[in-house]
């Protein structure tokens, strides 16, 4: 009788402290910010989603704070247009990637008003990175595309600025998995069974002693 009278007492404050919120780890939201290159063709990603992902680059850090970047979101109507200009798995060309039926169906395109430089470089990882975090919050994902062509893409989009970057945004529909490897392995992703691998080097190997 004590036990059942103590235990209830244990729920009854438990369900009158405040809901806490749990926010996902820095730790957490960067294991989960892979590059992938299949995605669920039946999720939407929507306009305000897009712009949740897009306000993150007015809250990072700018050489000289410049703020050179823009961006163009890309949604569901116009993803079509933009695929045949962009090439994805450049290390896997035999698959063709992405396959069909999983292509992302949503893109930020990040441009410069000014000319390429080191800063505006800088600018550009920080901001992308970033970006894919927010999107991996939203319980979304991401890559960066660097090979696409740069010339058709503006003309396709009407951009006034010269794009530098794509970032592909959807709901995965493939695994990763990191593989730790040692300095001088190879790192070159591959696939196994449907599973995605991406080496990377352990720690010991990342410290300079």
């Amino acid at each position: 009788m004590a036990d059942n009278y103590l235990e209830k007492r244990m729920e009854d404050y438990k369900e009158q402290q405040p809901r806490v919120k749990r926010v996902a780890s820095l730790r957490r939201l960067l294991q989960h910010n892979r590059s992938y290159r299949g995605y669920d063709a039946s999720f939407r990603v929507r306009e305000d989603q897009l712009r949740r992902i897009i306000e993150v680059a007015a809250l990072c850090p700018s050489a000289r704070n410049e703020q050179v970047l823009r961006f163009r979101p890309v949604l569901s109507d116009e993803a079509t247009r933009v695929l045949p200009h962009i090439r994805l798995g450049g290390a896997l060309p035999e698959l063709h990637l992405p396959f069909s039926g999983t292509e992302p169906n949503a893109f930020v395109v990040i441009c410069s008003t000014v000319e390429e430089s080191k800063y505006v470089d800088i600018d550009l990882g920080i901001v992308a990175q970033s970006m894919l975090l927010q999107a991996v919050e939203l319980g979304l994902g991401g890559i960066c595309i660097g090979a696409f062509d740069h010339k058709e893409l503006r003309e396709v989009l009407n951009l006034k600025y010269e794009p530098l970057l794509v970032l592909a945004i959807g709901r995965p529909a493939e695994k990763i998995v990191l593989k730790e490897c040692r300095e001088g392995d190879s790192l070159t992703y591959y696939r196994e069974g449907g599973t995605h691998y991406v080496p990377k080097i352990m720690i010991e190997d990342l410290i300079i002693k």
